[in-house]
């Protein structure tokens, strides 16, 4: 993408009424009001859902057209990539949607404990190197701050083509005890998988099917 392109996508984010881009320092001092608030912005008291990495938000897109009931939030640090979703969701009059520009290790200064009702997490880098392991969506860490603003009966959806990130993950869910509800290695071989496993697909979930590399999924609680 142009630096023309990318700066364009910059200067439309903020004039996009769904689209919050909050500076990290503002956020770390306490300084942001949006925790605790997310029902007020959306001006409702429906369930609210998370991606995290959320790339264009496609997936964001794609569960609130299917769940008009619940509000979703896409998470990610790129603004020229989710500027595509966020378009979208004002092209299509999804009042359910919103972006939030932020490091994902910033999540609980930005929401309340307790506040989100579900977090997805899609095609995530699944960090392979020892010294990348801070960086994986399902270490500890990230874990610890997902237990925090999930509500008791929250899930946390990881769907990803990484066999490695897909054994990681299982491995240290069983590890500290917490519930799988459900995992499958390969969504489009195996039946069972929730149907927003199947019917929203990224452009590079498509990418790897044609490559025929299957894709997994895991649906689990922190709480």
């Amino acid at each position: 993408m142009g630096s023309k392109n990318k700066l364009r996508r910059f200067n439309e984010n903020e004039t996009f009424a769904n689209v919050l881009q909050p500076h990290r320092d503002d956020v770390q001092k306490g300084l942001v009001n949006l925790k605790g608030n997310w029902n007020s912005f959306f001006k409702n008291d429906n369930p609210i859902v998370l991606e995290l990495g959320c790339g264009k938000g496609e997936y964001t897109i794609g569960l609130a057209k299917q769940h008009k009931n619940k509000n979703f939030i896409g998470v990610d640090i790129k603004g020229a990539r989710f500027w595509r979703g966020a378009k979208t969701a004002i092209e299509d009059n999804l009042i359910n949607v919103a972006f939030l520009r932020t490091q994902i290790e910033l999540i609980d200064l930005l929401f309340a404990e307790n506040e989100i009702s579900e977090i997805w997490i899609t095609f995530p880098d699944p960090q392979i190197k020892y010294k990348r392991t801070k960086h994986r969506l399902t270490n500890q860490l990230f874990l610890d701050k997902y237990r925090f603003i999930l509500n008791d009966a929250g899930v946390v959806n990881l769907k990803t083509d990484s066999e490695f990130m897909h054994g990681y993950t299982l491995g240290l869910l069983h590890g500290s005890g917490l519930e799988v509800i459900y995992a499958n290695h390969d969504v489009y071989k195996n039946e069972g998988s929730p149907k927003e496993v199947m019917n929203i697909q990224t452009f590079y979930e498509n990418q790897y099917l044609e490559k025929g590399k299957p894709i997994t999924f895991i649906q689990f609680k922190v709480n």
